[in-house]
């Protein structure tokens, strides 16, 4: 099938950031579908006699009028690159390659970059747009830098609230209104002095994180430090969690399902190391899952997804995992052969046994199928009066294997 759906990225300036390829679809479609500012800014390019369809709210009402419209000439139109946090991700949900195709404009984050001589490669780049501020908190550290699209007007002094109460009200703000349009304007304040208030509904911020001495640092390596995670005395602790993550291989994305997840510590910095991954945190105490969730948002991972329920009769909605950590439940009857069959084919289970029957069903597992049995026993120097002894952890037993 040829593409009929057409999207494609336009910026402020209206048709002069149309190319000739653009123009002529967008005069040869039969069906045009966008936000109603889109159409006032292009207008002088639209056809004389075409369908116009502005989306909707839920966006599925306004994708299943596209899909009625296949085969036809349809143009999507999207601000800047569509690719980029943009409608052109969604539709490529829904509709196959052969039958799309893209056209981008400079999106909102070169701009900001070459306005702010700031190398893209070196800058974290996310959206506001329909997410919760919390994501903002898995990238703050010392020095980084940060580019956000926004909800609306609203969101740079929530930004700058956030900032402030999580330590980096020194953070520079730029906002940049009506990037790329005659209108263009550029704010600049400090996270704790900014007041502006009334800001254009299109906006994009940036973010220079400077931290004072109370600030947490969320972003970048593994092993955040054991306060960090609220718990009721299940947590994996730093010194295990950064052995059990490293041997999980986060930064080779994919599902993790976070079995028996306590904190959900092993999951939530599974996320923390890599925006594309994903994870599902299973825990049967209910209090634990409110704790859980609790702990996503603040350390920044609100996508983090909760499962409540008993294993493994709570793995039969779910889909199939890219790896696994098994921290609770090991010597349930069927949980570990049931965690191995739902692994994808070249997936790797780790599990992590503290009691000696737990450590004996992962021998058996390990006798089946392969793998490595680690023994780790990690000590901690502790006062003990006017002296300093060494106080060990309970001594774990970890099943590293990959199923080929």
């Amino acid at each position: 099938m040829s593409a009929w759906l057409n999207i494609i990225g336009i910026g402020e300036n209206g048709e002069e950031s149309l190319c000739t390829h653009s123009l002529k679809l967008i005069k040869e479609a039969r069906v045009i579908v966008g936000a109603e500012r889109h159409f006032k800014i292009i207008e002088s390019a639209l056809p004389q006699d075409f369908k116009r369809i502005v989306w909707q709210t839920p966006i599925s009402k306004t994708i299943n009028e596209i899909a009625a419209h296949k085969g036809m000439s349809v143009v999507v139109l999207s601000t800047g690159d569509p690719m980029h946090f943009g409608i052109g991700v969604t539709l490529s949900e829904h509709f196959s390659g052969a039958e799309m195709s893209v056209t981008p404009y400079l999106s909102a984050f070169s701009m900001v970059c070459s306005r702010l001589l700031w190398p893209s490669n070196k800058v974290d780049l996310i959206s506001l747009h329909g997410r919760p501020l919390e994501i903002l908190r898995s990238k703050l550290a010392d020095n980084a830098r940060i580019i956000s699209l926004t909800q609306n007007g609203e969101t740079p002094i929530k930004v700058a609230k956030e900032l402030t109460n999580l330590g980096y009200g020194k953070s520079i703000i730029h906002v940049f209104e009506n990037l790329g349009g005659s209108k263009e304007k550029k704010i600049t304040c400090t996270a704790q002095n900014w007041k502006e208030t009334h800001l254009e509904k299109l906006n994009t911020i940036a973010i220079e994180c400077k931290s004072e001495d109370r600030a947490k640092r969320f972003a970048g390596g593994l092993g955040l430090p054991d306060k960090a995670f609220r718990n009721s005395s299940l947590l994996t602790k730093r010194e295990i969690r950064v052995l059990t993550l490293s041997a999980l291989k986060p930064m080779l994305t994919g599902l993790l399902w976070d079995i028996g997840a306590g904190s959900g510590s092993i999951s939530i910095e599974w996320l923390l190391a890599n925006s594309n991954n994903e994870a599902i945190a299973l825990e049967k105490n209910k209090d634990v899952c409110v704790l859980i969730a609790e702990n996503a948002n603040n350390l920044g991972v609100p996508r983090l997804k909760i499962e409540h329920g008993l294993a493994p009769n709570s793995f039969i909605s779910l889909p199939d995992p890219d790896a696994i950590f098994v921290g609770g439940g090991i010597s349930i009857p069927g949980v570990l052969d049931e965690c191995w069959q739902r692994l994808k084919p070249g997936g790797r289970l780790v599990a992590n046994a503290v009691t000696i029957k737990s450590e004996y069903t992962l021998q058996k597992f390990y006798e089946n199928y392969g793998g490595k049995l680690n023994r780790i026993s990690i000590s901690r120097a502790t006062p003990i009066g006017s002296h300093v002894a060494w106080k060990p952890l309970n001594p774990i037993t970890q099943l590293e294997v990959d199923k080929s």
